[in-house]
């Protein structure tokens, strides 16, 4: 199946909602760089669209993600009445198409915290009822100004984004790897401080070390010990700036025992010592 993967942030920006019906022998618009994502869910009868090289039959209760910088076209017009709602949204980041089975997830530091949000361009949702229900309120809510309904949209909008997502989670094949994975990293946050090793994660989590380290570079694209330091470093440069502690004790409190190996960790992976990346940084 083929996904969009959003690098969040930005987040994506809700613009507008609306409901066609089209009756036999219509069909919709050919259009090409819209400059805006197009969002359908087909509620009663079938589309044919095409995007590119690429053609669907989006037949009901599925949905379609075109791209805002495609051509965008009709293969057959419809062959019996056909109603679907539309979703107009802005993206201003990095986005991509991918088909492999998962992307490598980001690994979160301290001033950034990046998501992936993966939504599948073509699919048959589990939850349609539920997104049908929210679409419902949120074309309601269309015709309604204020602060209110602005941030009402935004929110459902938000929510809409979240059941897409979901359907990508659902494939237990695959969620088990991103499951432990995550776990991993959480543990890794809550007890960065600690002596950590592969085996205290083993006793933990319950699963045997080797298939920790394998679960962690599959999706992370590092081992634990890697994200690990990583995370460290990253903990490191924040108590540098915002604090006047000594460098010995900023490496005592981000988990490492000896001074020396803290700052030597420190200018290979960032490039510069602890106290120049203070003076650099601090005011």
């Amino acid at each position: 199946m083929n996904k969009i993967l959003f690098e969040l942030p930005p987040m994506p920006y809700y613009i507008t909602i609306g409901q066609t019906h089209y009756e036999p022998g219509q069909q919709h618009p050919n259009r090409r760089n819209l400059g805006v994502f197009d969002l359908l869910f087909v509620l009663q009868g079938a589309l044919f669209m095409g995007e590119d090289e690429k053609q669907w039959r989006v037949s009901q209760g599925q949905s379609l993600l075109l791209l805002p910088d495609r051509h965008h076209y009709t293969t057959a017009v419809c062959a019996e009445e056909t109603v679907f709602y539309w979703i107009h949204f802005e993206y201003n980041g990095a986005y991509r198409e991918y088909s492999e089975p998962r992307p490598s997830l980001p690994i979160r530091h301290a001033w950034a915290n990046p998501y992936y949000l993966k939504v599948p361009q073509h699919s048959t949702p589990r939850q349609f009822a539920s997104i049908v229900r929210l679409l419902e309120l949120m074309h309601e809510q269309a015709t309604v100004n204020g602060a209110t309904a602005y941030w009402k949209e935004q929110q459902r909008f938000m929510d809409l984004m979240q059941l897409l997502e979901e359907e990508e989670r659902d494939d237990s094949a695959t969620s088990s790897v991103v499951q432990l994975a995550e776990r991993t990293e959480a543990y890794l946050r809550r007890h960065y401080q600690q002596d950590l090793t592969n085996e205290t994660l083993a006793d933990s989590l319950h699963f045997h070390s080797n298939y920790i380290v394998r679960c962690m570079k599959e999706v992370y694209r590092c081992t634990p010990m890697e994200y690990l330091l990583q995370y460290r470093l990253e903990q490191a440069k924040l108590l540098l700036i915002k604090t006047e502690w000594p460098i010995a004790k900023v490496g005592e409190q981000v988990g490492f025992q000896y001074a020396p190996y803290f700052s030597s960790c420190f200018k290979r992976h960032v490039g510069m010592t602890p106290l120049a990346f203070r003076k650099l940084y601090a005011p």
